[in-house]
């Protein structure tokens, strides 16, 4: 059997080299595999894509309305994205990602989404800082209309809530934070966040303080390196009707 390996991007941004390679998996018959690193860390993979879908089926299971508005928080490879746009329901979607090289992923179909991304006129890209336009008191994720508000956003950049892939994100979780972001969500809405780590007690309790119903969905999936389960988190809360 005949195996790739192929670096199809490699971009510097500020916050390090990033990286896009596709390659087959011996461990998996020669499938392919889709891999993202930042320096010398891994930032995803499509093999391990379970709880980025869950964040998005978990997340507007909870609402019951119609036409609705939704932001994802972090692009990646596109499966929190493409999951939200699976809903009937969704009018539209805005996916903020800090970088224009994950952009530019999907804009020339490098990855497997980007096709399916782009045809999607529901679907708009925009290169920005998530946390910084969460936490403003005068932009918001839609440049053209900053008071708009959502029925749910979504947020997948960070490893976890204690584990920032900027140390400038900490200040988004954290009791002030979090009710900035809940500004920007309509009566009901609902905020869910992806975690690589275990529900953590203390998050849970920090997110009570801000929304109601709030839960914490672990996420099981297969792991082919370990020959065992992994899991994800899948962190939900609802502001009040």
């Amino acid at each position: 059997m005949r195996y790739i390996f192929e670096e199809l991007d490699f971009q510097l941004t500020a916050l390090g080299d990033i990286s896009l390679r596709r390659r087959s998996e011996p461990k998996l018959n020669g499938q392919i595999v889709y891999e993202v690193k930042l320096g010398d860390e891994f930032l995803m993979s499509s093999l391990f894509t379970d709880a980025e879908v869950q964040l998005a089926e978990l997340g507007l299971g909870l609402l019951d309305a119609n036409d609705l508005d939704i932001v994802v928080g972090g692009l990646g490879l596109g499966y929190t994205a493409a999951a939200v746009l699976d809903d009937t329901r969704v009018r539209s979607l805005k996916v903020i990602d800090i970088m224009q090289p994950v952009i530019a992923w999907h804009q020339n179909k490098l990855v497997p989404l980007g096709q399916r991304l782009g045809s999607d006129h529901r679907c708009q890209l925009i290169q920005g800082d998530f946390f910084d336009l969460a936490i403003s008191d005068t932009r918001g994720f839609d440049p053209a209309a900053p008071d708009r508000l959502y029925h749910g956003i979504l947020l997948d950049i960070d490893h976890s809530p204690e584990h920032w892939l900027s140390p400038g994100n900490e200040g988004f979780y954290c009791l002030a934070g979090l009710n900035k972001l809940s500004l920007k969500l309509l009566p009901g809405g609902v905020f869910g966040l992806w975690s690589n780590d275990p529900p953590s007690q203390k998050f849970i309790d920090l997110l009570a303080q801000v929304f109601t119903a709030v839960t914490a969905h672990v996420v099981k999936f297969d792991n082919p390196y370990t020959g065992g389960e992994s899991s994800n988190t899948v962190y939900l809360g609802k502001k009040a009707a």
